[in-house]
């Protein structure tokens, strides 16, 4: 298997998996906090919604946007109900699954430097991946938490 199908596969099947673990969350998880320190689910699809479409900037070669400075990311108060984070995910998922589909199996393994380090689109789309894996690691922890044990992914 050529190294564009691995990139495209892992990022369409995090995408589904994080949309799943998200449609199985009831409506008041998005905005809920477990404590001080916790961030809301709302506030974590915002980060992966901007981390996603970050890393497609930079593959297609744009000059991304600017980070957000002041520590842990928050939802916008236009983004806090399921339908609105949903919404921007799947938006966020179709364009970063286009990006990679949209490159050459040449472009996804040439050499390319970012912040002064090197590296491929193939690490990048790896990243896109693992980043949305762990926050839906989050959510399944979310899910236990508010009594749901039950496994979400099909």
């Amino acid at each position: 298997m050529d190294l564009k199908s691995i990139a495209e596969g892992r990022v369409k099947s995090a995408c589904r998996m994080m949309l799943q673990d998200l449609q199985a969350l009831p409506d008041e998880a998005f905005t809920q906090t477990f404590g001080p320190a916790t961030r809301t689910v709302a506030d974590i699809v915002y980060e992966v919604t901007l981390v996603n479409d970050h890393v497609g900037m930079v593959i297609r070669c744009e000059k991304p946007f600017d980070w957000p400075e002041g520590g842990w990311i928050k939802a916008p108060e236009t983004l806090k109900t399921k339908e609105d984070v949903i919404g921007a995910f799947e938006k966020s998922s179709a364009t970063i699954q286009a990006t990679i589909e949209g490159l050459s199996p040449a472009e996804i393994e040439e050499p390319f430097e970012v912040d002064g380090k090197e590296t491929t689109r193939f690490e990048r789309c790896l990243f896109v991946a693992l980043h949305m894996w762990y926050h839906s690691g989050q959510f399944n922890f979310v899910q236990t938490m508010l009594g749901d044990d039950g496994w979400h992914w099909s």
